[in-house]
């Protein structure tokens, strides 16, 4: 086998032919462009995100069948075709990729008095490989500092760690959503790393096995009320089953965690109290166009505050509604079901709706989306309403709230509330302009419901209005890396009224979901 090793730039991966398991990110990007273009090819729409690059036909336009050669190497910087990947060691039946990976941005709140700058400063790296037909990984890291702006800093704040004191819990640092946990920089920014990965293994084509601390996302809406990927990478195991044209099974098993430092300890710092979560995904799909799906998850306790047990055997099974045996103070679950329907090819209607355990906990999602809208080409435009009510996804032992390090694991605003959200975008060659419109109506709010410990609750009604405008180029899209400028405005109105302008530039490699329209 001959080895090839050249340096790297910001680049496109290429899709290998010979067996490519690896994931796609389930970054909005890469979502919406999955599901027009599986359905464009009359695919079924996936609604379990991420997907493995070698289900996604090799027709499709994401699909790049080209190799670097060494005369490549040889052309000037500013000649080099940056559609392709520079670094690639590649055999018979191995593929070995490399890229860098981040964002680096500057941008000012013009509603903020200090007129102190807002940055974003993230290096990271990816590599990606291919071992044979049937296994594949892939690895990132990334190490960030960061200046945001007031209510990005107050949500960030807001679902820190708690940590125990002689008079009960204080909470400290913070959680960047879709990131980590955090520590302070210079005063008033934030210093913090994450590393995601994943090995995926297919003994055959019905079968797949993957493991790994990915984001995973549940629906083909912008939001899911299911299970998103805007909290923190979390071990997991996953098991695909395809059992025919018709059905098919995803098995989800992950350890979660309460960010609240154990009372009793031996080491420097208190562990965090863990806590299992399982999802059984069933998928009916009658023809194309419609799938329909049952959804249950369920967080399970794994101890207390003093001590920590290991999970019931009962977790490992998989049989949808078998948490439901268990009482309130062992396992918390929600029940939902997930609808697609495509029509016209590039249209979609899509659906949710959950159920907790608790009494008239309730959830609820509808939307749709279109391309190429009016006779022009790659006009996106998305409508969609989500909305939780009477204290969804809280259970009654606030332990086995349904959230992840200290951060919902469905819809991003937590529980009470109703949204109006409005997305469309639009792409010319290379150039594109994104905006996103989300309203919120929030009733008995409370923004700490969600959190293992509540310090001192409050509840509020209001509105909150979110409206964010992006421009940029995108340079290379299996990396979704951009150069990009945007503003944004929210103005909240609750028992005070806060207005934020917030504009920047920058450029970043869009794998990971992050947001900040909450």
């Amino acid at each position: 086998m001959r080895y090839l090793l050249t340096i790297f730039v910001f680049t496109r991966l290429t899709f290998v032919l010979f067996g490519q398991n690896n994931l796609l990110p389930t970054n909005p990007f890469y979502r919406d462009k999955l599901t027009f273009d599986y359905s464009r090819n009359g695919y079924y729409v996936p609604c379990l995100f991420p997907v493995l690059e070698n289900d996604y036909h090799p027709k499709d336009p994401m699909v790049i069948e080209v190799y670097i050669d060494s005369a490549q190497l040889k052309k000037p910087f500013f000649k080099r075709d940056f559609n392709k990947h520079l670094v690639e060691i590649k055999g018979k039946d191995y593929n070995l990729k490399v890229s860098p990976v981040g964002e680096l941005n500057l941008g000012n709140d013009l509603k903020d008095s200090s007129n102190a700058f807002l940055f974003q400063n993230t290096r990271g790296i990816l590599v990606e490989g291919d071992i044979t037909r049937n296994f594949s990984f892939s690895t990132s890291f990334y190490e960030s500092q960061a200046r945001f702006s007031s209510f990005e800093n107050h949500f960030i704040a807001n679902n820190g760690e708690f940590y125990t004191t002689s008079n009960g819990y204080i909470q400290q640092n913070g959680i960047v959503p879709g990131a980590a946990r955090t520590k302070p920089f210079k005063g008033n920014g934030y210093d913090y790393a994450f590393a995601s990965g994943n090995f995926v293994y297919r003994p055959w084509k019905q079968l797949t096995i993957i493991a790994g601390n990915n984001q995973q996302f549940i629906g083909t809406g912008y939001r899911s009320m299911l299970l998103a990927d805007n909290n923190v990478g979390t071990p997991y195991m996953r098991l695909d089953f395809r059992l025919n044209r018709n059905w098919s099974f995803h098995y989800l098993r992950s350890r979660y965690m309460n960010l609240v430092r154990k009372k009793k300890y031996t080491t420097v710092e208190g562990y965090y109290q863990p806590k299992g979560y399982s999802a059984n995904f069933i998928t009916y799909q009658p023809f194309n166009k419609l799938s329909i799906s049952f959804f249950e998850g369920s967080i399970w306790n794994m101890g207390d505050s003093l001590t920590t047990r290991g999970l019931n055997p009962s977790f490992f099974i998989p049989l949808p509604g078998l948490s439901a045996l268990f009482s309130s103070q062992k396992t918390y679950s929600i029940y939902g079901l997930n609808v697609n329907l495509n029509f016209f090819k590039t249209y979609f209607l899509y659906s949710q709706v959950a159920f907790g355990r608790r009494k008239n906990q309730f959830a609820y999602q509808i939307g749709g989306k279109a391309i190429s809208c009016f006779g022009i080409k790659k006009l996106m435009i998305q409508l969609e309403f989500n909305g939780a009510i009477n204290d969804m996804y809280t259970s009654i032992q606030s332990r086995l709230n349904y959230s992840n390090y200290n951060l919902p694991i469905a819809h991003i605003k937590g529980t009470n509330f109703n949204e109006l959200l409005f997305r469309t975008n639009w792409a010319y060659k290379k150039f594109y302009i994104d905006f996103i419109s989300s309203n919120f109506i929030l009733t008995e709010y409370n923004e700490d419901a969600l959190h293992p410990i509540q310090l001192l609750p409050t509840f509020r009604n209001g509105v909150l209005l979110n409206q964010k405008l992006e421009t940029g180029l995108l340079i290379n899209q299996t990396l979704n890396l951009t150069v990009f400028s945007s503003i944004l405005w929210r103005k909240e109105m609750l028992d005070v009224v806060q207005t934020n302008f917030l504009f920047h530039v920058g450029f970043r490699t869009g794998l990971m979901s992050q947001t900040n329209d909450y």
